[in-house]
């Protein structure tokens, strides 16, 4: 008997009982139902709750395959750096860039799905709900926003607290308020900052390793460092180029280096239509008026290089979308279908802010220069506000022009 059919036989054995929900959740995710209607009227949609999700993990993937290398490649090149010749080709051909990468993001991917899909079976079974295909993206996405060396117990309980409190507690998949992957980061930047930011965060530096080696270390194994950000939040200038931190050879979150992948899986959302033009548009604008805002204070004399401020004030306005998760905040995240503004003009508010508030917070908080998770929070509480006012006002104008044309 196939697995197929076992799968089925234990699904009908159990229908009706509580365990029903996870045998229709293994069934459907594997396969196609066993019966299918091949004619008749029916209203056929492209674009269910599954093949939406998939379509956005497909987009996450090459962000996840490249920060798989670049977890590889931060590491060999602070331990045992390369020669002056060494091609970025011969880079991607060494295959111990991605055995290390592996090694080191994929427990972290494993534990986002087992443990967030355990508790979503947990309380389907609980409740009697169908198991639904929310958490497929949040899992994925979790492992690519926080720190390559984050703990597994503490990503665990983090994850469990993300789908409880951020999605469960509000009746699940499209009733939750809050991004859950957002929640999750939100939970382990509070409850353990120091691995979220600050010298714990393994992301490698030369400078580090060879005051360890000159300290008397005989064997070290990893490297622990500032991001571009904490350099900048620092006063100091970080030693990357442009074009580094655009295709993403730079230290940070897993998913977050590489703009230009980010913004190729970004171009595939709206290709399909899943994400929203006017969210990103105006989220980029946001944050490009902040950083112009920022830029013109430096070189007004406002703020002089003694500030605390001075060093991330002084980023070239566009640079700031392409350094931090800025961007990876934008495209997958501000433009979550759920916790997201829904009505048209809502998301140019809803958008707008989150680019601006993202840079705000970047520079007046040196503790915490990545602001955009914050900020996508916060407009994720202030979403309905905005779409009820915005409908509101659309409703006024209609009364307006009703009693123009009855007068």
């Amino acid at each position: 008997m196939s697995l197929k059919n076992k799968l089925h036989d234990l699904k009908m054995k159990y229908k009706g009982t509580k365990m029903a929900p996870a045998f229709n959740a293994l069934h459907t995710f594997l396969y196609l139902p066993n019966e299918t209607t091949h004619s008749g009227s029916h209203v056929r949609g492209a674009d269910d709750l599954k093949r939406t999700m998939n379509t956005v993990i497909i987009a996450l993937i090459p962000c996840l395959i490249f920060g798989i290398f670049n977890a590889g490649y931060q590491h060999y090149s602070a331990i045992n750096g390369f020669p002056q010749d060494f091609s970025l080709f011969e880079h991607f051909i060494n295959w111990e860039n991605f055995v290390l990468g592996a090694w080191t993001v994929l427990p972290l991917v494993i534990v986002s799905y087992g443990v967030g899909l355990g508790v979503e079976f947990l309380f389907a079974v609980i409740k009697g709900h169908e198991v639904e295909e929310g958490y497929l993206v949040t899992g994925m996405l979790v492992p690519l926003i926080v720190p390559i060396d984050t703990p597994l117990w503490m990503l665990t309980i983090a994850v469990i607290f993300g789908v409880v409190i951020g999605k469960e507690i509000f009746g699940g998949t499209g009733m939750n308020i809050l991004n859950p992957a957002l929640t999750i980061r939100a939970f382990l930047f509070f409850a353990y900052p120091t691995w979220m930011s600050g010298d714990k965060v393994w992301v490698h530096g030369a400078v580090e390793r060879d005051a360890q080696i000159a300290a008397g270390a005989t064997d070290v194994s990893a490297i622990s460092g500032e991001t571009i950000l904490g350099t900048l939040a620092q006063n100091n200038i970080p030693d990357y180029s442009i074009m580094e931190m655009f295709y993403g050879f730079i230290p940070g979150s897993v998913g977050e280096t590489s703009t230009l992948l980010i913004l190729l899986g970004g171009l595939f959302l709206l290709y399909t239509k899943v994400a929203s033009w006017r969210i990103m548009l105006s989220s980029v604008v946001g944050a490009l008026v902040m950083g112009l805002i920022f830029n013109w204070v430096v070189d007004a004399g406002i703020i002089t290089e003694s500030s605390n401020f001075y060093g991330l004030m002084n980023v070239t306005f566009w640079e700031h979308l392409i350094i931090g998760g800025l961007a990876f905040g934008i495209v997958y995240m501000a433009t979550d279908p759920v916790t997201g503004s829904q009505t048209n003009k809502g998301k140019w508010i809803y958008g707008f802010f989150i680019g601006f508030i993202s840079v705000m917070i970047r520079v007046f908080n040196p503790a915490y220069p990545e602001g955009v998770f914050l900020a996508i929070l916060l407009m994720n509480v202030f979403a309905p506000t905005i779409d009820h006012y915005v409908i509101r006002g659309n409703v006024k104008r209609r009364k307006n022009r009703l009693k123009v044309k009855t007068a």
